[in-house]
This record gives C-alpha cells, structure tokens and sequence, in this order.
C-alpha cells in the first residue's frame, strides 16, 4: 500500500521521529489524566453525576482556556516550539501531582479545578505547537500522510493512556490519585525527549528586530486580528470553511460524548465498575476508528480532495449515527463509537492539512490556536445544550436527531461550498 510505503519513509527521518515521540507521550499523559479525572467526577460512588454537572466541569476545565489560547497563538509565533514542549511539559507534570495531592487531601471542588483548568492551559500550547512545527520537519509532498500519522497517533496514544488508566483503575487501585501520578511521569518523559530536538529546528522564524515581551502581549488583538486577516483572504477560502465545518462536527461529537457518558453511568449498566468497562470499550471502538482514518484518509483526500472528504465524512455520519444511535443499545453503541471516531478524525487530517497548506508559517501559531479555541466553544456548547436535552438515564432521541441534522447541514453546505 502507498501509505504504509509513506509511512515508512516518515518514520526514517530522525526530526519526524522525535516530534513524533514528543506527541505520543504527551497525549498518551493527556489520556491518563483525563481518565483519572472522569471516573473522579462522573464515576466515583460519591458523586450523584447529571447531565448537567458534566457540562458545568467541561465549562470550568476548557472555557477559560479560550482566553488563554489566543495568547497561546501570539507567543507560539514568538517562542522556540522546542522549549515550549520542554517547559510546557515539566510544568504539566508539577501540575498534575498537585491535582492528586488535591484528590488525596479531599481538597474543595474548585481548587481541584483550578489544578485541572492550569494542565488544560499548558497542553493547549503544547499541542498547537505541534500541528505548527510539524511542516518544519516534513517535506509538502507527505504532508498530508504525515497528517494522517502524527496527530492520529497521538489521539490513538492518547486512547491508549485512556485504557492504560482503566486497567489500572479496574485492577484495584486505590484511588484516582495514582492514576494522575501515572499521567505525571509520562508528561516527565515528554520534556526529556524534547531534549533531543535542536532548539531552533521547529522555528518559527526569527524576525530581524523582535519586540519585548510585554510588546508582543500588548499587541495581541491586533496580531490576531492579522491572523484572522489572513485566514479571510480569498486564496485562503478552504482554510476557513474547513475550520467551520470542523467546529460543527465537534459540537455534535461533544453532545454525543455527554450522551454516551450518561448511559455508561446510569442508562446501560447497574454499577459503576460495569459502566467503566463499557466506557472503556467504547474508547477502544473510537480508538480503533482513529486509527481507520488514518490508514484511508491520504488516499480519499487524494482522490476527492481535502473538502471532498470532509463531505463524505460528514453525509456518512449523518446517516449511521441516529441507526446506530437510536436503539440505546450496548452493541450499536460500540459501533457508532467506531463510526464517529472514523468520520472524526478523518475530517480532523483534512481540515489539518487544508490549514498548513494554506496558512504561511508566521501565522500558523494564530490559526492552530484559534482552532483549538472553536473547538473548545464547540465542545462546551455542546455540553450545555446535551445537558437540557438529555434525561437522567442518558435516553434522548431528541438529541440524536438534532446531531443527525447537523451533520447533514455540513455535508450539504460543504458540497455546495465544494461545487463553487
């Protein structure tokens, strides 16, 4: 197959490799936590969880990160990328050893957040950073297979940090706690391998005169403003509406995300060990169709191109999604996990691609971060508006519907937008 001969050439330059390596750990770290933190929230026997406490938490951990994201974008322009993932990931993992000291001492609610809000922040440099940097060590021709491996790969490790914390949750460990500590050395492990990367390979490029510190800050609205200037100019069309229909997936995958946790809590099972396996499982599935995505995507964005894709992602998801869906069922639910990670992240690797094509690398700090802000808004959104419809054990066909049609206004629109 041509991409796994892709592939294989990736994986032989050594830059690539360590990029690579630095985004595994990283999200394999992000997993853990993340995991620590649901069964903490959603599934410790203490806690009588709603719909709505999921949202109010998605809320705190991820809407004040759209404050700090474009900040993230201005100073990711500026910044060495490499001391970014060095510094970004020490700090990650001072952090979330003082999240499970907060766990262990039965800290109140919102310094437990405050903890968890600070590692939400850091990762978001850490991850534009990424996506910016990888065009520095890749040549345009593989961009869009390594677009299939890199960010799949970290999704894929960070699901495997996911079930890495169930195993040990489910194996009878005595407190979530461990588990953050677990996220914790794998953040440290991030920052030592960061060390092997030359500090000014990943860029970005310096300018003749850079201004100080607190000039670059000060001059936030106005550099965004630029990137946002940019991102509206007519050659870069694709660019822009590919970000809008990504962030309307998202919102259906955040709703989705708050329907399935309230079933594996309440609708499917009858203990909390019985709905942490069927969480799990259903990670593996969307793991599983991430990975899918990332074999078929160089070859169907090759074939239709980028927005062609993103169309086909999102009819498909239009129509599987209520038939699997509706039934509330363990096995069609499984699937439908399988169905939503494929389209997802599919979608995800061609919206990637379209933007750091598209986007000059003085600007591609702005537009990663403001990405990730739209998808935050999206997902948080999505939360709240999940919390409304859904009933306590999970059940709403109301919801799925509503996800159906939007998928489907995607796909139209983007067809439409495709033709023109």
């Amino acid at each position: 197959m041509a991409v796994v001969r892709d592939l294989r050439v990736l994986l032989r330059l050594r830059d690539f490799r360590r990029l690579l390596a630095i985004r595994l750990l990283s999200q394999s770290a992000d997993g853990v936590y993340q995991v620590a933190l649901a069964t903490y929230v959603v599934f410790s026997p203490e806690h009588q969880t709603s719909a709505a406490a999921i949202a109010s938490a998605m809320a705190v951990l991820l809407l004040p990160y759209s404050l700090v994201g474009p900040f993230a974008g201005v100073l990711l322009d500026r910044w060495r990328r490499r001391q970014v993932f060095l510094y970004g990931n020490l700090v990650r993992a001072a952090l979330a050893a003082a999240t499970a000291t907060l766990m262990l001492a039965g800290a109140a609610n919102w310094l437990f957040y405050v903890s968890a809000l600070c590692v939400t922040a850091v990762n978001r440099f850490v991850l534009s950073g990424l996506s910016a940097a990888l065009p520095r060590v890749i040549d345009a021709e593989r961009l869009v297979t390594a677009n299939s491996l890199s960010p799949t790969a970290g999704s894929l490790a960070a699901f495997a940090g996911g079930g890495l914390a169930f195993v040990v949750r489910l194996a009878g460990a005595d407190s979530d706690a461990a588990v953050v500590l677990l996220g914790a050395a794998l953040y440290l492990c991030a920052a030592l391998v960061s060390l092997l990367v030359a500090p000014e390979l990943l860029g970005p490029d310096r300018r003749p005169a850079r201004p100080r510190l607190g000039a670059a800050l000060g001059g936030t609205v106005r550099d965004l403003m630029a990137g946002v200037g940019h991102l509206a100019e007519p050659r870069r069309r694709e660019a822009a509406g590919a970000l809008a229909a990504m962030t309307l997936m998202r919102f259906c995958y955040g709703a989705l995300t708050v329907m399935v946790l309230m079933l594996c809590r309440y609708g499917l099972t009858s203990s909390t060990a019985e709905g942490l396996r069927l969480l799990g499982l259903a990670l593996g599935f969307s793991g599983a169709g991430f990975f899918t995505a990332a074999l078929v995507t160089p070859w169907a964005a090759a074939r239709f191109g980028p927005i062609r894709w993103i169309v086909v992602c999102a009819g498909a998801a239009a129509v599987l999604e209520p038939a699997l869906g509706l039934p509330f069922a363990g096995g069609p639910l499984l699937v439908a996990a399988f169905v939503l990670g494929l389209t997802t992240q599919a979608a995800k690797i061609a919206t990637d691609t379209v933007v750091q094509y598209e986007v000059q690398d003085g600007f591609r700090g702005r537009i990663f971060s403001l990405y990730d802000v739209l998808f935050n808004v999206a997902f948080v959104g999505a939360a709240a508006v999940a919390a409304l419809m859904l009933p306590p054990d999970g059940r709403s066909a109301a919801l799925v519907v509503t996800v159906a049609v939007i998928y489907t206004v995607v796909a139209v629109t983007m067809a439409r937008y495709a033709r023109q």
